[in-house]
């Protein structure tokens, strides 16, 4: 008999289809005007042959061959082993390395979005259990935002991601904005998703209705497709990595005709004169005026006049989306956004001003929080070391050398063991090839997963773990009001257990189990944490009990309603009532801060850096497409690529790569064809499709396909499935936020005329006895 059973993800909620504990199909909810596609895809992955059934270990490990510089992990076969003897080989070897070498040699790599749950949070769970065993060098920043992450709070001040709330809503912008310029686009795409889940995907039909309401928009992105056809955006398509220059070409136009807000900059910021002074080349004798902008940017002269006019005329929005940071220098358009939005004559005006990451996630732009809801409670890490998320491979092979942070300076600890719960560091980190020499140096790899993905295939112990759909919890999304029960669809997989059950084990094994769980079961903790909840909400949410949440599968939260610290309103009205929390209680278009660091490529105000590669510079003449790996439509990051929606998108099995049509016939490349896209860092396959959504010059090929080298662990080799990240370069955007630059990488595209090769990305590793 059919049983329909609530499921919530990161991509929505849904309700999964069983009989006889079988899963049949995942269905959209009826209420939800735009689910994702994504959800359905997931019923093939739950038993595809890529699942990971048992405990197993790399052979060359168990036999004790030499765990330094050892080059097998890749290539090795796997043994499977009892759960017993897996729990005892870890906290053996857990105990070993931090006796030997410190709690420091033990990393807690817990990057991304693993799955939906206030529970089952994998970085949560991994975090605790380590911290109450000793401690453990911790990552900091995330791969999506870390430029923005480190530099807004010294511009706008508060806690990095606070700017959330203090930017405009859909329904404000719709009711009080006529232009928004959108820097990076508005690609609806990305707001499939909401990290720890929602109800209701509503971010298309509030950017249909800002349209309807006479909201003209401005698509400056070399995507035609980065803004949703309906909003009918005017598209300027730019030269990648040149945001910057095009923002103060415009700012450059607003000052010199006096169109800018004296008022608002004289008030409510610091700073002005000396980024003046360099905006105008008086500090450097090159003045950033329109021309000099077109010239860079490929928009053309009389465009960035017009948008400089068009801004300043009217109630405006500047926003700037994630994808722009995420490069070379990825600081400068995050703050000089900011600062054209000061000038506009619009910033802390009801629906207009300045935001960052509309559409990135569903829940951005559509409301500014929600109630608090109690998660799996964390512990202070005793081990004060830590890295910036995506200078993983630099402090593998390079421990003791010294960075620069966000005017600190960090010596990049010798990490001896790698523990990986959640997330995929063999889909989100740069030059995959650089990855996987410094993969190979610590003396044990311990990875929790589901499936055999590439970062289990380069492990050494893989433990088997339940997916969100093999478990009980229940999920409250970033800023939705809606908790929803989780209850488990299926029994997990083979003799997967949840990342609880494992490390409560390792736990007991290591003497501090109480301290882990303390005395609660699983379901103990979901009831827990579900009460807690309604205690600490008391009379401001009408929660019902647990057991009546549980049979009716949901509950609402009341909406956040503030005070938000950091209006750009109230700083507008009375900064001195209502200062930020910046140094100066102002926005700080000069930084004194940044600028006392004395970074030569981040400097106290923003500023135009010629990226290290872009079409304007010399390898464009050997690698002459700019590389475009943003976010997947048919999948978050890597999670469910072997789902049926992102493996129907495939062509011939192989990740789609769009370019131009004129790039293409100047290459022989016809729709459909296999096409090799290589730099000098690697090469992958990928299927060509030809669309004038994609600007000249440039290639898109998203994120997130499972990497599949053909020989693993030897760096330069191809890649049958098409990764872009064996092209990007592992190379930090400045010296002040180490974040990642993905999206400085230039490439060339031809056509793959040998035998293609078998994708093997969902094939699991050789097994021996």
């Amino acid at each position: 008999m059919e049983r329909r059973m609530p499921v919530v993800t990161h991509w929505g909620s849904f309700i999964a289809v069983v009989d006889s504990g079988r899963l049949l199909r995942i269905e959209p909810r009826r209420d939800d005007p735009a689910p994702s596609s994504i959800g359905p895809g997931m019923v093939t992955a739950a038993e595809d042959g890529a699942r990971v059934l048992r405990p197993a270990v790399r052979k060359g490990w168990l036999d004790g061959l030499p765990r330094v510089h050892d080059t097998a992990r890749g290539t090795d076969a796997f043994v499977e082993v009892s759960w017993d003897d897996a729990i005892t080989l870890v906290s053996d070897e857990l105990r070993r390395v931090r006796s030997q070498h410190g709690d420091s040699a033990v990393f807690g790599g817990s990057y991304g979005w693993a799955s939906a749950g206030a529970f089952h949070n994998a970085q949560a769970q991994l975090h605790r259990f380590l911290a109450l065993g000793g401690g453990y060098t911790d990552s900091r920043n995330t791969y999506s935002t870390a430029a923005l992450e480190v530099v807004l709070p010294h511009v706008i001040g508060g806690h990095p991601w606070s700017y959330q709330s203090r930017m405009p809503m859909w329904d404000e912008i719709a009711e009080n904005c006529r232009f928004v310029v959108a820097f990076g686009g508005l690609a609806l795409k990305n707001s499939q998703v909401n990290p720890g889940g929602l109800a209701r995907h509503q971010t298309r039909d509030l950017q249909r209705r800002c349209r309807e309401a006479g909201v003209r928009f401005v698509n400056v992105s070399p995507l035609r497709s980065d803004t949703a056809g309906f909003l009918d955006a005017e598209w300027l398509p730019v030269v990648p990595n040149t945001d910057t220059a095009a923002m103060l070409g415009i700012a450059h136009t607003m000052l010199v005709n006096g169109w800018h807000d004296e008022d608002f900059l004289h008030r409510c910021c610091v700073g002005f004169d000396r980024f003046a002074s360099y905006l105008v080349g008086e500090s450097d004798g090159v003045p950033k005026d329109a021309a000099w902008a077109s010239g860079i940017t490929g928009i053309s002269r009389d465009a960035i006049i017009d948008l400089a006019r068009r801004l300043t005329a009217q109630r405006s929005l500047v926003m700037v989306n994630y994808a722009v940071q995420r490069a070379d220098h990825g600081e400068q358009p995050i703050w000089m956004s900011v600062v054209l939005a000061a000038m506009s004559g619009s910033m802390g005006r009801a629906g207009c001003g300045w935001g960052a990451g509309y559409a990135t996630m569903d829940a951005t732009g559509v409301a500014r929080g929600r109630a608090p809801v109690a998660g799996f409670p964390t512990v202070p890490n005793p081990v004060p070391d830590f890295i910036p998320v995506a200078r993983i491979a630099d402090t593998l092979a390079h421990p003791g050398r010294t960075i620069d942070y966000d005017g600190r300076r960090l010596t990049l600890p010798e990490l001896r063991l790698i523990y990986w719960c959640g997330g995929n560091p063999f889909h989100h980190h740069q030059d995959l090839h650089r990855l996987t020499r410094a993969w190979q140096i610590p003396d044990t790899v311990v990875v929790h997963e589901a499936w055999w993905n590439t970062t289990a295939k380069f492990a050494d112990i893989v433990l088997p773990v339940a997916t969100g759909l093999e478990r009980d919890d229940f999920a409250a999304g970033f800023s939705d009001p809606h908790l929803i029960a989780m209850p488990k669809v299926r029994e997990p997989a083979g003799e997967s257990r949840t990342d609880h059950h494992v490390f409560t084990a390792l736990a007991s094994r290591l003497g501090y189990e109480r301290e882990f769980t303390e005395s609660r079961s699983e379901a103990a903790w979901v009831r827990h944490l579900y009460e807690r909840t309604k205690a600490e909400l008391g009379d401001a949410a009408e929660l019902p009990a647990f057991d009546d949440f549980w049979r009716i599968s949901a509950a609402e939260l009341p909406p956040s309603t503030g005070p938000f610290p950091g209006s750009f309103e109230a700083l507008r009205s009375d900064p001195r009532r209502f200062p930020l929390p910046t140094p100066s209680g102002r926005i700080e278009i000069f930084s004194s801060r940044i600028g006392s660091f004395g970074y030569d490529d981040c400097a106290g105000h923003p500023m135009w850096f010629e990226p290290a590669e872009w079409l304007g510079g010399d390898l464009a003449d050997r690698f002459p497409l700019h590389l475009i790996s943003n976010q997947p439509a048919t999948r978050l990051h890597s999670q469910y690529d072997n789902g049926g929606h992102s493996r129907d998108a495939k062509v011939h099995g192989r990740e789609p790569v769009t370019m131009n049509p004129a790039d293409a016939a100047a290459r022989g490349i016809e729709n459909g064809m296999i096409v090799r896209v290589h730099n000098d860092r690697g090469s992958c396959l990928a299927g060509a499709l030809l669309s004038d959504d994609v600007m000249p010059g440039v290639v898109q090929l998203a994120t997130g396909a499972w990497w599949d080298p053909v020989s693993p662990g030897q760096s330069g080799t191809l890649d049958r499935h098409g990764n872009p990240n064996v092209l990007t370069a592992d190379r930090p955007c400045s010296r002040l936020s180490q974040g990642p630059s993905a999206l400085s990488a230039l490439v060339d595209v031809e056509p793959y005329d040998r035998p293609l090769p078998d994708v093997l990305a969902f094939a699991p590793p050789p097994f021996e006895h």
